[in-house]
């Protein structure tokens, strides 16, 4: 092998190790330093990697806090590669399908950092009032039903990061404390669904159960909103029913790799910030 052989094979190996090292990073990503230090190569190095991989979209960089973390393209080569459609695509001609037959609007909700954003809707004929709003609103992780729901199935770890910085956003929410939030965190894993109403949007009433991964880690949420007195003691278990059911059906379809769940906002072109 020649010597230019060799440094390309040496270059790519490297590259391959730092993607490595950011796919095993949170969302919040890895600085230039953290990565040479961890790799045992030096700066310049690994900052001349990481402009070739920026510059093929295989990485990017927040400006705000300098760290590396894993780009949008990467993502979706990888989903082709799979020739899996997206969660949005998969998820449309339930969330149809759901609004039809329950008569109400149905929200398909991701995680986006310490938020959850609504992906999708689908009107039912009744007018309603959420959290979200639109296609492309955010809400705080843990407030209403859908973020609960995500909040509730993410791994312990992650899932005390988001109490801990969203406990003060919730401030503004009397009845938010930490108590609350926990005991409802524990109440959606005892049975499988968020439907407290917490009065913070009168008359509308709301139930949602999580989308999970093969670790049983919450990736969405399919959720119902809808006028309080359509989803009383008798048709709460039926709904319940029905979204579990087409929940678990979305589960067996994840694709991993599918860039909606990495960056939502960023598929959504921004619509949510």
């Amino acid at each position: 092998m020649g010597t230019d052989d060799a440094g390309a094979k040496s270059s790519l190996q490297r590259g391959l190790a730092i993607l490595r090292l950011l796919a095993g990073c949170n969302e919040a990503g890895a600085r230039l330093t953290d990565i040479a230090r961890r790799l045992g190569l030096t700066p310049p190095t690994v900052h001349r990697i990481l402009k070739t991989l920026a510059d093929e979209g295989m990485v990017e960089t927040d400006k705000a806090s300098k760290r590396y973390r894993l780009g949008l393209d990467l993502f979706a080569l990888a989903a082709r590669a799979g020739n899996a459609g997206n969660l949005r695509d998969v998820c449309r001609p339930i969330l149809l399908r759901l609004s039809a037959t329950l008569r109400d609007t149905i929200f398909l909700l991701v995680r986006s950092g310490f938020d959850a954003v609504c992906l999708d809707r689908s009107e039912g004929p009744f007018p309603i009032r959420s959290f979200t709003g639109d296609i492309g609103g955010r809400v705080t992780l843990g407030v209403g039903q859908g973020s609960l729901a995500i909040l509730a199935y993410l791994p312990a770890e992650e899932q005390e990061e988001v109490i801990r910085f969203n406990l003060p956003r919730m401030q503004g929410l009397g009845f938010l404390d930490e108590v609350y939030l926990r005991t409802e965190i524990a109440r959606v894993r005892e049975v499988g669904y968020a439907s407290r109403s917490t009065g913070l949007l009168p008359g509308m009433s709301g139930v949602a159960v999580p989308i999970l991964d093969r670790d049983g880690h919450a990736v969405a949420a399919l959720s119902v909103g809808t006028i309080s007195e359509r989803l009383n003691d008798d048709r709460l278990p039926v709904v319940v029913d029905i979204l579990k059911r087409e929940a678990a059906t979305v589960g067996r379809q994840i694709n991993p790799f599918d860039p909606v769940l990495r960056r939502p906002a960023s598929v959504l072109g921004g619509a949510s910030s």
